[in-house]
């Protein structure tokens, strides 16, 4: 709170409180300008004055309007002011239209941004039955608008001239924004422009309210989500109406477009609270490849690239993502939680034939192991990590291998069956396959060789840490040989 007085030479004084703590002192009130002390300025009220729990030099302080407080000295004031009588003060929200200020001259320093002319023709609008305009981005000569129900491209300073025969050039004219063409299919960004990412010409968002991911480039709007998931995205794990919020980005390390799909259970006054695991998913897409390749353990409140890193950040801190000086002795962590990287692929060659897979292959790092390989009738035994699996007998000095082998670089190993999936065996029915031939050691394990069925699932993931530090991993490529079944 402050009191204004009004003194000789019309200078005006203020009082105010420093401290907001004494919230129970007495607050001073305007007093006598008639009766200023020799200086010319006010005294202190009577009644704070006389309280002896507070500091009057350290609480309050007196503000003069003039300059140095001299007499007829320059007055602290707001300058000119400008107004204006507007004949109709109600506001409109155009959610489908554009509106662009005066220019701003980095080398004069003029600067125009403010300026909005009502007798220029500063608006370009797009259809409304397309909703609002979620998203504006410039490239080179074109903007790009992204309304909830449609893409479209205006060109930039620049004009498209149209034939009777429709035929059309482009010529420059002094219009900021000209013609307006929209991309073809019934595509739009909904209302998440957070899902929008860049990588050169190509652009990346989603579509809610149609169930897609998109890809806009040279050649048009692309479905990406048909790329080996459009099930996925379909069903209700992936269903992207179903999610609270999407925010998407490209990693320029990895080179892929990241997409995170947030559930938050419980939220919060602002619609957000504590983003859910469940039905929560971050999952990356690799234009190489044209697929999606990764699914990360990682949820991501935002995330983007800056100088070719990749960071994402929480509610609280912000992560480097593949730091290269970092080292583990447990293995890769995301948001400080160790984690065992792990990947799942089909083998579904001939998917009409009965097959015996034989061996399992793969190119990479040593440190990877087989954990599962399951047909549509039995499963086989894990196979462990090349280190690991090493052995020694006594008196050779060339260790054995107990998981996976190595030959030129390449690592491979067969395939044992464990029958645990094939309920006929316990039961002492039928087997399904004729021909199968299956033999049990003392504990009742089977030491068939080779798996049948007519595809495979299989899961490779990260083998024991050896020497107490991680080494990094990858993997290049995976097989199988097989035959295919007699009967």
């Amino acid at each position: 709170m402050a009191a204004v007085l009004e003194i000789k030479y019309f200078n005006t004084f203020i009082l105010k409180n420093l401290d907001s703590i004494y919230a129970s002192a007495t607050q001073p009130t305007a007093y006598d300008a008639a009766k200023p002390d020799p200086h010319g300025y006010p005294e202190l009220p009577v009644d704070y004055a006389a309280d002896t729990t507070n500091d009057p030099i350290r609480d309050w302080y007196i503000e003069e309007s003039r300059i140095r407080g001299g007499y007829n000295n320059t007055t602290v004031d707001f300058g000119v002011k400008a107004y204006i009588v507007e004949d109709e003060p109600n506001a409109a929200f155009r959610g489908n239209s554009l509106i662009y200020s005066g220019i701003y001259n980095s080398r004069t320093g003029f600067n125009g941004t403010n300026v909005f002319s009502v007798g220029e023709n500063i608006t370009k609008s797009v259809d409304p039955e397309y909703g609002s305009i979620q998203k504006l981005y410039a490239e080179d000569t074109n903007l790009i608008i992204l309304q909830e129900d449609k893409v479209s491209r205006a060109l930039i300073d620049k004009d498209a001239i149209y034939s009777a025969e429709g035929g059309g050039t482009v010529t420059s004219t002094n219009l900021v924004i000209g013609q307006i063409a929209p991309f073809a299919g019934e595509y739009g960004i909904s209302k998440d422009p957070e899902s929008f990412a860049v990588n050169g010409y190509r652009k990346y968002f989603t579509d809610r309210r149609r169930n897609v991911v998109l890809r806009l480039s040279a050649d048009g709007i692309t479905e990406i989500s048909a790329y080996g998931m459009k099930d996925w995205f379909r069903d209700s794990f992936g269903n992207l109406a179903e999610n609270d919020r999407i925010v998407g980005a490209y990693d320029n390390y990895n080179k892929q477009y990241v997409l995170s799909l947030l559930d938050y259970p419980e939220a919060n006054n602002d619609g957000r609270g504590d983003v859910g695991t469940e039905f929560s998913y971050t999952l990356a897409f690799d234009d190489k490849v044209k697929g999606w390749t990764s699914f990360y353990s990682y949820l991501p409140n935002t995330m983007g690239s800056l100088r070719n890193r990749f960071y994402t950040t929480t509610s609280t801190d912000i992560y480097l993502h593949n730091n290269q000086n970092y080292t583990a002795s447990v293995g890769p962590q995301f948001y400080g939680v160790d984690i065992n990287p792990n990947i799942t692929f089909v083998f579904n060659q001939n998917p009409s034939v009965v097959k015996n897979f034989k061996t399992i292959n793969f190119e990479g790092t040593s440190n990877w192991k087989m954990e599962s390989f399951v047909t549509d009738y039995e499963n086989a035994k894990s196979v462990i990590d090349y280190d690991n699996g090493a052995y020694f007998q006594t008196g050779i000095q060339q260790p054995f291998r107990a998981g996976f082998d190595r030959k030129e670089n390449k690592y491979f190993a067969n395939l044992i069956s464990n029958n645990v999936n094939n309920p006929n065996i316990s039961t002492g029915n039928p087997l399904p396959l004729e021909g199968l031939v299956i033999t049990f050691d003392s504990n009742n394990n089977s030491s068939k060789s080779g798996l049948k069925g007519f595809y495979s699932t299989v899961k490779f993931s990260s083998g024991d840490i050896i020497n107490s530090t991680f080494q990094p991993l990858e993997l290049f490529a995976v097989s199988t040989e097989y035959n295919v079944a007699s009967y």
